[in-house]
């Protein structure tokens, strides 16, 4: 499988986050699958450790075995909105389209916890930019238990919930390179996965087929949006 980032905003979150926030020597928690060479990059900007937690048993495995090898990435089983971490654990928590969904409040509370007092947390958002989108795209978020902030909320949504919202940067134009590139990418490597590669990837696969579809096809692009924001705890 080539080496790419299967998530909403590529490698751009991450440059984003490494262009205003020093990750030398820092301890990272990385909230969501598909994310083993975004803990890669962490490492290679010198972070001292990254642990990386997901919340389906079933990508376990497979999830390992891409970081086979990387002795500072860890991997573990956890619910995001309760894991076993102590108070304020980590420098830094990143979250790439992983939060954006029913369990958000109890997930951000839970980030605050295990946030040290000068942690930073960069959260990548799916976000509505119209209001009142048509039915299939509505459809979209549903299948995939994405439930966006409206574009022009999220400052707002954040300071309500005692964060410092320190950097916004809008990533919907990635949008379209991430659904053709991905969908691309994944149906010409099919293929070619052993069985556990396809369990793994099956459900990705069905997933961007589907949003593509109505991103790049049937005009979703006037709807769905992306955003990094950068976060500190108010102290």
């Amino acid at each position: 499988m080539k080496q790419a980032i299967y998530l909403p905003g590529g490698v751009n979150q991450f440059n984003h986050l490494k262009t205003n926030t020093e990750l030398k020597g820092k301890s990272v928690l990385i909230v969501g699958a598909t994310t083993e060479i975004i803990g890669k990059l962490f490492l290679e900007a010198g972070a001292a450790s990254v642990a990386i937690i997901l919340d389906d048993y079933d990508l376990l495995t497979n999830t390992r075995l891409a970081i086979k090898g990387t002795e500072k990435i860890s991997i573990k089983f956890m619910e995001y909105f309760n894991t076993d971490f102590g108070d304020e654990t980590f420098d830094i928590v990143f979250a790439q389209g992983s939060i954006s969904n029913t369990e958000r409040n109890k997930i951000l509370k839970e980030v605050k916890r295990i946030l040290n007092q000068q942690g930073i947390a960069c959260t990548g958002e799916y976000t509505a930019i119209k209001t009142n989108p048509p039915k299939y795209v509505k459809d979209v978020w549903e299948s995939g238990n994405i439930v966006p902030l409206h574009s022009d909320d999220l400052v707002t949504y954040y300071q309500a919930r005692n964060f410092d919202v320190a950097e916004v940067l809008e990533l919907s134009s990635k949008l379209k390179e991430f659904y053709a590139t991905s969908k691309k990418l994944l149906n010409e490597k099919i293929d070619y996965l052993t069985e556990q590669e396809k369990i793994y990837y099956k459900k990705l696969l069905k997933r961007i087929s589907h949003e593509s579809n109505v991103y790049l096809n049937l005009g979703g692009s006037d709807y769905m949006g992306f955003s990094s924001i950068i976060l500190r705890k108010f102290q």
